[in-house]
């Protein structure tokens, strides 16, 4: 097969990010994509991205401002890693231009925003896929092969609690701004996937959310030093962020949801907690439950079916007899049936975001259809503002109401800024 034109299109934080995953899906011998554009108006950063690329590829991508010019480069394919409020204008264009399109979640920055990019991608014969990466944790995999064996019965209710943040900037500014993007659309978005892979599609949601903290501090611009920096990589940027600032996203959601299956979940997202954090995701079912390790932590599944001693080792593969990992991430983490694995959280990440690149190069080579789809991403953003959209009107909110626009009471100002 002829090699992938690729480019990234957003070349931050998250944009060297994905260049480090592709480096890595190459040195395990995938290398389909040849990095061809970074592309940003910033070009400081696309200088920056195409410097460490050269580095680790060997052949400098041209570096280049605008998609106009990533036109001239020549490009079958692009990875938009741009902030959230370009999503929908840079994945719609490269979808019209008829390039395979992945783009960074949240998918768009409201859901009238990921419905334009659905309606973009429908429309065009190029490819869409989002790039959701905690689903494609090997842990995260194994779990939802015990699901599916009925290990623990029908699921009966999830709890889902992430307890953390204090007033500390959340990696950037803009990760606390409801108009770009606020920590309950960028971090929940995660969840929301997640939930839905592991336990079907949620039918309803209601909610009580709240703005704890309305004054987050950035410790990097004081000390140099970041309490918030997934991969080390946003250091030189947070050091140029105030030192404090005021934050108009909501930084709180505690929801009950329900699942078209019957299932019911308790979700709790706060990431302005003081004192003792937590963390907790588990699933009861009828006959026992299981309760899953932090995502992309390698750490352990543990397994109590009523009866029986509980389970956090290797036996749990014994109940899975046909779970087996895909090809690409077998040979990144050295395994197709893996239980834990111990890697330090910068190989992690590189590694789960070069399963995102096998993904959609095996789609583009016609081997497979993507994973994580429009409709998919559509509702990942659709289940955080329903959060956002209950807590602004205290009622309960059905999901296809959200996914139709028939609700957008939380939405509407962004949309207005949006200009859509």
């Amino acid at each position: 097969m002829d090699k992938i034109r690729l480019a990234i299109v957003g070349c931050g934080g998250m944009g060297h990010r994905h260049m480090y995953g592709l480096a890595e899906l190459h040195r395990a011998g995938w290398t389909r994509f040849d990095l061809v554009g970074a592309c940003d108006p910033v070009l400081d950063n696309a200088e920056s991205l195409a410097v460490q690329a050269e580095e680790r590829f060997g052949k400098k991508p041209a570096v280049v401002g605008s998609l106009e010019e990533l036109a001239e480069v020549g490009v079958d394919a692009v990875d938009v890693t741009t902030t959230p409020p370009y999503h929908h204008t840079v994945a719609v264009e490269t979808l019209e231009r008829g390039w395979h399109t992945m783009v960074e979640k949240p998918m768009g920055l409201t859901v009238r925003a990921c419905n334009l990019i659905r309606r973009a991608a429908d429309a065009s014969d190029a490819i869409l896929s989002v790039a959701e990466n905690y689903r494609r944790d090997p842990m995260n995999r194994l779990a939802r092969a015990l699901l599916d064996a009925e290990v623990i019965g029908p699921p009966r209710f999830l709890i889902h609690h992430t307890i953390s943040g204090t007033n500390r900037m959340t990696i950037s500014v803009w990760r606390h701004q409801k108009d770009q993007s606020g920590v309950l659309l960028d971090v929940g978005v995660h969840f929301a996937d997640m939930i839905e892979y592991l336990l079907g599609e949620i039918d309803t949601v209601y909610a009580q959310t709240r703005l704890h903290e309305p004054i987050r501090y950035n410790s990097a611009a004081v000390t140099g030093e970041s309490g918030s920096n997934p991969s080390g990589v946003y250091t030189k940027w947070q050091r140029k962020m105030p030192a404090e600032f005021e934050a108009t996203a909501e930084d709180a959601a505690y929801a009950t949801l329900t699942f078209k299956s019957g299932a019911v979940g308790q979700y709790i997202e706060d990431h302005g907690a003081w004192g003792q954090g937590g963390w907790l995701r588990q699933i009861h079912g009828s006959k026992g439950s299981m309760t899953l390790p932090g995502d992309r932590s390698g750490r352990l599944i543990t397994l109590n079916v009523n009866g029986e001693e509980p389970l956090s080792d290797e036996r749990l593969l014994d109940l899975v007899p046909d779970f087996h990992l895909d090809a690409v991430t077998t040979d990144l983490f050295g395994g197709d049936r893996l239980w834990k694995y111990e890697l330090p959280f910068t190989q992690i990440d590189a590694k789960i975001i070069a399963i995102e690149y096998g993904d959609f190069a095996e789609a583009i080579a016609g081997n497979s259809e993507v994973e994580v789809d429009a409709y998919q991403g559509t509702r990942s953003v659709a289940v955080s503002y329903a959060m956002l959209e209950s807590g602004a009107t205290g009622q309960i909110v059905q999901m296809e109401e959200m996914l139709d626009e028939s609700i957008n009471t939380y939405q509407r100002e962004i949309d207005e800024g949006l200009d859509i």
